[in-house]
């Protein structure tokens, strides 16, 4: 089982929500600072993908990975661009789950020279012009789910292969959809094709 579920931080009275409906003991983990907004977005999304189950403790794991505590049935990777965030939940291994605003980015065709791979930078040419910038997010977002899912890091974007033959060898597969202006893509341990309609999108 895996849900794909989008999450919307500027919904109005969503941060009154969130104090309302989670657990004391949850809120007050809540960072101060201005990643308060995204922390109990991701927590609203938990609780209500795992309902009427309570919302397990979430440790953090590999390289900082949120995940929940032993004895393990779910696993769940979170993402957030601009105003937007995203959860994958599965119940069959780890996931990773990246999200990116397709937007202008200064010197994308340098940054893409220096951390893709050959075969990636083909799949950049083989788009028309107009849409090599999206190519290029699509790209990024495969490669940061496939860290994510590993528990990686960004510094390791260089050595990770979107390539699909390359990380079905290693017991992984990738998926990606564009959807309401977002580059969305999931690594998971069994195949899951995402498409917009795979997109769940829940009203605080």
């Amino acid at each position: 089982m895996y849900r794909l579920i989008s999450g919307n931080l500027t919904t109005p009275g969503f941060l009154e929500q969130a104090v309302r409906c989670l657990p004391s003991e949850i809120v007050n983990q809540a960072p101060s600072d201005r990643r308060r907004t995204a922390w109990l977005a991701g927590r609203m999304l938990l609780a209500h993908a795992l309902s009427p189950s309570p919302l397990p403790a979430i440790i953090c794991t590999t390289n900082g990975k949120p995940g929940f505590i032993k004895p393990v049935t779910h696993w769940f990777n979170l993402s957030h661009s601009g105003d937007n965030i995203m959860l994958l939940l599965s119940d069959e291994g780890e996931v990773g789950c990246d999200i990116e605003s397709i937007r202008p980015r200064k010197n994308w065709e340098k940054i893409a020279d220096q951390i893709f791979n050959a075969t990636e930078l083909v799949r950049i040419k083989q788009v028309p012009d107009e849409h090599q910038l999206a190519q290029f997010w699509r790209i990024w977002t495969e490669k940061e789910a496939i860290l994510k899912q590993r528990s990686g890091t960004v510094w390791q974007m260089a050595e990770s292969d979107s390539s699909p033959p390359t990380l079905e060898r290693q017991g992984c597969y990738i998926s990606h959809t564009f959807h309401n202006q977002l580059s969305i893509a999931v690594c998971t341990p069994t195949p899951f094709n995402i498409s917009p309609a795979t997109v769940e999108t829940y009203h605080w």
